[in-house]
């Protein structure tokens, strides 16, 4: 828990408690000023203590915790605060730009652990490997690069230390990076276990709203049948017809040809004999 908040909802108990029994002792009980402005101190106090004893409580069932392991804790915290301050200073002496962006990266990243750690002191137990190595390698190769980049003459040799040292802390980057990681993984595992779950309830609502949509549409045919179409009745179609009024019809028989007569062929010959005379 934040400490600042805490003495204030503390502070926010144990002055009214104060000033409440100091009317009383003084007023209702007529002591003296002095008595009565002591045992509204000591009951202050007194309220005090208790509150921040029922805030610790909470706080620490909260987080699972007792209070030897969360002591444990917040001494490794205290140690790493100081570590973290160290570096923030090494870090920002060195003067090499190209490896500023990554520099601050691994601040940040640095931070961001020990933060939720602060907050959450159980995330401790899956940063130990930070808190107990990397912070400390980081540290240490920091300041001695630091301590080596700051000298007025270089050699062969320290450049190559120099450029060996920049590539182990970018090495080092990455394991914090990791060591982030698992410190975020359960929250990591509950995020895709809710976004299973939504995805689940997303399903359910749309094939919901399918079955719902089928089950309107049968209702609705139920209700209003199609009617069946019947085969139509000839004699009741042409009966309908005459009812309703004269008819015109188009004759579309054909007249028949009359008869073309063929001569015979005594006929045919006599014919041709005329047609020769005459010729």
């Amino acid at each position: 828990m934040n400490p600042f908040l805490s003495f204030l909802i503390q502070s926010a108990v144990a002055f009214p408690s104060a000033v409440t029994i100091w009317l009383v002792s003084i007023f209702a009980i007529n002591n003296p000023f002095w008595l009565s402005s002591g045992l509204a101190l000591a009951g202050g106090g007194l309220v005090f203590w208790l509150v921040s004893l029922y805030t610790g409580s909470r706080f620490l069932k909260k987080n699972g915790l007792t209070r030897k392991e969360y002591r444990y804790i917040k001494k490794n915290l205290d140690e790493a605060k100081k570590k973290i301050s160290r570096l923030h200073k090494s870090l920002f002496s060195i003067r090499h730009l190209p490896s500023l962006k990554e520099r601050m990266e691994l601040l940040r990243m640095i931070r961001k652990i020990f933060t939720m750690t602060k907050k959450e002191p159980k995330r401790f137990y899956r940063a130990e490997r930070f808190y107990f190595s990397h912070l400390d390698s980081v540290l240490e190769l920091t300041e001695r690069y630091a301590f080596l980049s700051s000298q007025p003459k270089r050699n062969r040799e320290l450049e190559w230390s120099l450029a060996e040292t920049r590539s182990t802390l970018s090495e080092m980057t990455k394991l914090v990076e990791k060591d982030l990681y698992h410190v975020l993984e359960d929250d990591i595992d509950d995020l895709k276990f809710e976004i299973d779950v939504a995805k689940y309830s997303i399903k359910n609502v749309r094939d919901s709203g399918q079955l719902e949509e089928s089950v309107t549409r049968a209702s609705i045919s139920k209700e209003n049948p199609v009617p069946e179409t019947k085969p139509l009745d000839k004699n009741k179609e042409s009966t309908n017809q005459a009812e309703t009024g004269p008819r015109y019809f188009i004759n579309t028989k054909v007249a028949e040809k009359e008869e073309v007569k063929i001569p015979t062929s005594r006929e045919a010959r006599y014919k041709d004999k005329n047609r020769r005379f005459k010729e």
